[in-house]
């Protein structure tokens, strides 16, 4: 065969081409990855997706974009996800309130279980029930004796009807026999203002976007709806300890990819979570937070999921919420 200047030029072009073909056919990932959080910048499980996901990028070395999809109780950027293609390159992060979504609405655009392939929780975050100091109210107990004494006058925020703010709220109603009126706001930006602001009465917020206002006394916090007391505020009691046994939440907020991600995908994003958690600067990241990290394996998230879509149909239907 004779070796001419042509037959030179296209096997120096093919041997450049070899590690470009060769990433694209390789290891996951080779582009940038999207990340959906169905809630709008600056909540609760952005903060947590963005701390999260930049030491994810680098690792894995490649760009990770947040799209804040908010709205509709998190189903818009929920029904984004379930859309895309399940090769690990759009992911979500969500609240708990994926496993309420499928009793408060009627019709979703999505099947909650099979458009989904859950990863791993990322934290476990307790909400705390705030109120303004305009209230004049700074025990649990006052505030149970004013919603007693006005039963329906009283009034409580909430990220979105159906929304993980939202369902703590209601059990803590149900379990202090109380009868109070949600309001529902986009996110819980809008929520913390209105409550600052005195107009609504009392919000179960995580506690990352009102842990400033509460060092600064904009806002006073009266019990946490968790099991146990938060790291970040010590001093604060349980809705238990406070006298409503029974009124305990976990908000958790954790990954999802879309349903049929292949395994070693959601293996690989599992590992990077894990991996993220342990880095010091996510670890001061969630004490200021107020945040715990938490995770699972791929099939113990799922089967945890599965379990508390069936234990808030009960609550959902317990609460008597209006399905949209």
């Amino acid at each position: 065969m004779k070796f001419t200047r042509r037959t030179l030029a296209l096997t120096l072009a093919a041997a450049a081409a070899l590690p470009f073909a060769a990433s694209a056919q390789g290891g996951y990932p080779n582009k940038p990855i999207r990340v959906v959080v169905p809630f709008p910048a600056g909540s609760t499980t952005d903060i947590i997706a963005r701390a999260i996901t930049d030491k994810m990028s680098q690792s894995m070395g490649q760009p990770i974009v947040v799209d804040n999809r908010g709205g509709a109780s998190g189903t818009i950027g929920q029904a984004a996800v379930a859309q895309a293609a399940p090769d690990g390159y759009t992911i979500m992060i969500h609240s708990s309130s994926h496993t309420v979504s499928p009793h408060t609405f009627a019709k979703l655009p999505f099947d909650t279980l099979a458009d989904f392939t859950p990863v791993t929780p990322i934290s476990s975050t307790p909400n705390v029930l705030v109120i303004s100091p305009s209230k004049n109210i700074k025990t649990l107990p006052e505030l149970l004796a004013q919603a007693r004494a006005n039963p329906g006058k009283m009034n409580f925020a909430s990220a979105g009807q159906g929304s993980a703010t939202h369902l703590n709220a209601e059990k803590f109603k149900l379990a202090a026999r109380i009868d109070a009126v949600n309001v529902p706001f986009k996110g819980s930006a809008e929520a913390v203002t209105e409550v600052m602001a005195g107009r609504v009465d009392y919000y179960f917020s995580p506690i990352a976007p009102v842990i400033g206002q509460i060092r600064n006394g904009q806002l006073v916090p009266l019990a946490v709806g968790s099991p146990k007391r938060a790291a970040a505020l010590p001093q604060v009691p349980t809705t238990a300890e406070a006298g409503v046994p029974g009124s305990e939440f976990n908000f958790w907020i954790g990954m999802f990819a879309p349903g049929k991600t292949p395994a070693a995908i959601v293996n690989r994003l599992q590992d990077e979570v894990v991996k993220a958690l342990n880095t010091p600067e996510v670890k001061e990241r969630f004490l200021t937070l107020g945040a715990d990290a938490w995770t699972l394996e791929p099939a113990q998230f799922d089967a945890y999921v599965r379990e508390e879509i069936k234990s808030n149909a009960a609550l959902v239907k317990a609460a008597g919420l209006e399905v949209k």
